[in-house]
């Protein structure tokens, strides 16, 4: 029975992971660090944090597998360096407090086209963040990539997004697979599986190969 750390448990992917490990029957306990309560649950702790001033001390960093499913947008953060604080910072720091507490098992949801060298801030972002955090050297690192979200439910409007997909809806499977619009319950069932299911080294898991998961 595994203890469980979720980071970004509020947001469109976090959420579903949560609700799917709660209901999993090899995890006997589940941390999600929020900052707004979430609802109760007998497997759930759920710490009440400030990314801003994180308790380092705490004793929940440990954990069997931490999963993160943090993130932002541009237009939410408000500049180029907020988005760039939420999206590498924050996330380099779960994972730095993670790893110094003892977990040996990361996964990160990332994004298709993640480069260091990549086009455009977001995925120049994406890309530093899972360069960095593959330096922590993790027992075992998995990075989800997937493509464009669907089924998400979101505060903000994002047209890009949208448009997005809208054109999938049009096209359907004449879009390639790995540009292929994939649901958030997905996604989320595919970072629970691999990391459950761990093996030592750093795994990249590309959209296409999300789509094709038998989990």
């Amino acid at each position: 029975m595994k203890t469980l750390l979720i980071f970004g448990a509020t947001g469109a992917v976090g959420s579903q992971l949560l609700a799917q490990a709660l209901q999993h029957k090899d995890v006997a306990r589940v941390v999600a660090p929020t900052r707004r309560p979430l609802p109760a649950h007998p497997k759930l702790t759920n710490p009440i944090i400030d990314f801003e001033a994180l308790p380092v001390d705490a004793s929940w960093w440990k954990a069997d597998i931490a999963f993160c499913a943090l993130g932002t947008t541009l237009k939410q953060a408000g500049s180029a360096s907020a988005f760039y604080r939420v999206d590498h910072d924050y996330i380099l720091r779960l994972a730095e407090l993670s790893h110094a507490a003892g977990t040996k098992s990361f996964v990160l949801n990332s994004t298709l086209g993640a480069a260091v060298d990549g086009p455009g801030l977001y995925l120049k972002t994406k890309g530093a963040t899972e360069r960095d955090v593959m330096a922590l050297g993790f027992d075992a690192l998995t990075i989800v990539r997937p493509s464009l979200l669907a089924g998400a439910v979101r505060a903000d409007t994002r047209t890009g997004e949208e448009f997005g997909l809208w054109l999938n809806r049009c096209l359907g499977r004449l879009i390639p697979l790995k540009w292929r619009a994939i649901s958030v319950t997905k996604v989320a069932q595919t970072m629970l599986s691999a990391g459950l299911s761990a093996k030592p080294g750093t795994h990249i898991i590309e959209s296409a190969q999300i789509h094709q998961a038998s989990v």
